[in-house]
């Protein structure tokens, strides 16, 4: 595969994008798919629809959601610091002392320390010292309030403040939960160049509040076969036992056999098995106990349809330094182009 395009990559995770409020990354994605598919549209719900004409073969749907997690403003005191609603599942431990971008309805960007509502360090007693609730948290701007209540209203959106970074043999960012797995679908699809399938690469909305953007879009594409791309759980990390890693960093492409939403199609996961095996494409299987991603919404659509889940093993998972490894980005855009280049030499049923 191509190297990494960490510009394309960093400029996909740098966009704002919380669930119902994806329009600026939904510009982002719109612009890149523009370059590797037929025509492309914009559904109700916001998903972005590319779709490539195919040529006798199966209809395909990617999936892989552009929203994620953030805040609404829910409260803006007499102060000028302003309380948040949480939109997506948020760790308040990962979130002390952190940045923060509040996107006002002005059109302006401002930055602000999210930050508890405690005493320092320095003035707590033993007994006081407890972990955050996001009740705890408010953002300081820095401004005066008359100066934040011009430009900052009820509802607007805030996300976090970081950006991509390579470190090592990885990359590191808020977001790659899920923008990097729209760069895997995006490259994937460009490098499918034998396909006799009919594409529908989807970048979906809300997926972060509960799978909300997918199941439309698939009900209007109709697929026969629906594949979703998504983050998954890598905990090769200190205190976690190997029985509890669901996936490990550098292993390759993880094939879900399940999660809460879905459970894989097993003849569509032994046709990934077996071209992972026979491209040498490094793969590893995955089980995540508890939570789910877009094919738990896509399968269910009219009839059903087969599917199945592409992960990227990813530690540190809703926080602003979640990190993949560039190899493991790398065999999931290849094991992807494989399958869409194979696509319909299989008849799936049970």
């Amino acid at each position: 595969m191509a190297e990494l395009d960490i510009d394309l990559l960093g400029k996909l995770c740098a966009a704002p994008g919380i669930p119902g409020r994806e329009d600026r990354i939904r510009e982002v994605v719109l612009e890149e798919m523009r370059t590797v598919v037929d025509s492309v549209a914009v559904d109700a719900l916001g998903n972005v629809i590319g779709r490539r004409a195919g040529k006798g073969g199966p209809k395909v749907l990617l999936a892989a959601h552009m929203d994620e997690i953030g805040f609404f403003v829910r409260h803006i005191d007499d102060q000028g610091f302003l309380r948040l609603q949480p939109v997506g599942g948020f760790d308040p431990r990962v979130l002390v002392a952190q940045r923060v971008l509040v996107h006002g309805y002005a059109g302006t960007t401002l930055r602000g320390a999210l930050q508890a509502a405690s005493k320092p360090i320095h003035l707590l007693e033993s007994s006081e010292i407890r972990p955050p609730t996001i009740d705890d948290l408010f953002v300081d701007l820095g401004m005066r309030v008359d100066d934040i209540k011009s430009s900052v209203e009820i509802g607007d959106t805030v996300t976090m403040d970081r950006s991509l970074e390579r470190v090592g043999d990885c990359v590191m960012s808020k977001s790659l939960d899920d923008r990097v797995c729209i760069y895997i679908m995006l490259q994937a699809v460009k490098a499918a160049t034998h396909s006799s399938a009919e594409i529908f690469a989807v970048a979906t909305t809300q997926e972060e509040v509960g799978l909300r953007g997918a199941g439309p879009a698939a009900y209007g594409a109709e697929p026969d076969i629906s594949i979703a791309l998504d983050v998954t759980l890598a905990m090769d990390i200190p205190e976690s036992k190997p029985h509890s890693h669901v996936t490990t960093l550098r292993s390759g492409a993880a094939l879900k056999i399940m999660d809460s939403s879905v459970i894989s199609h097993p003849a569509l996961l032994k046709h990934f098995r077996d071209l992972a095996e026979a491209h040498d494409i490094a793969h590893q299987f995955e089980i995540l106990p508890r939570g789910g991603t877009d094919a738990g919404a896509t399968q269910r659509v009219r009839s059903g349809n087969v599917a199945i889940t592409l992960s990227l093993p990813t530690r540190y998972i809703h926080t602003v330094n979640e990190m993949a490894s560039i190899d493991d980005i790398d065999a999931c855009i290849s094991l992807l182009a494989a399958y869409l280049n194979d696509a319909g030499s299989r008849e799936y049923g049970y």
